[in-house]
């Protein structure tokens, strides 16, 4: 997964509210369930862009043990908070563990990859500068 500010067209999907209005509040138990149940699940990776700002983004992503999102860096700091299971981040030279409740914030720009040791959901932030 890359943290591009815009996806392809074959990775998105219909969201029945705004990403980006005045407020939004979320289930995050219940938005998990839904992407362990969807088809895509069974490619071993999952996602769901939740917030959509301009310069916000929060995703929420499901991996299997052992799935790999390859390395990456993003032109905007970014938090990786691990909600299920068990992470691992690599970046700075160092691989950070990240178990449930665990959280990692990365400066703009920094290389990343990360890896599940078992079934995972974590939740990305990534906040753009300002133009």
């Amino acid at each position: 997964m890359s943290d591009a500010r815009e996806t392809s067209a074959e990775h998105r999907r219909p969201h029945p509210q705004s990403m980006a209005a005045p407020y939004l509040e979320f289930d995050l138990a219940r938005e998990i369930e839904q992407l362990l149940h969807e088809p895509d699940w069974s490619s071993g990776q999952n996602a769901k862009t939740l917030v959509k700002y301009d310069d916000l983004r929060v995703v929420l992503i499901a991996l299997r043990a052992r799935a790999r999102m390859p390395g990456h860096q993003a032109e905007g700091r970014v938090s990786i908070q691990s909600l299920q299971g068990h992470i691992q981040v690599r970046a700075e030279g160092r691989t950070f563990d990240l178990r449930a409740g665990s959280l990692i914030a990365l400066d703009r720009g920094v290389p990343h990859d990360v890896e599940s040791v078992e079934n995972s959901v974590l939740l990305l932030t990534i906040a753009w500068p300002k133009r």
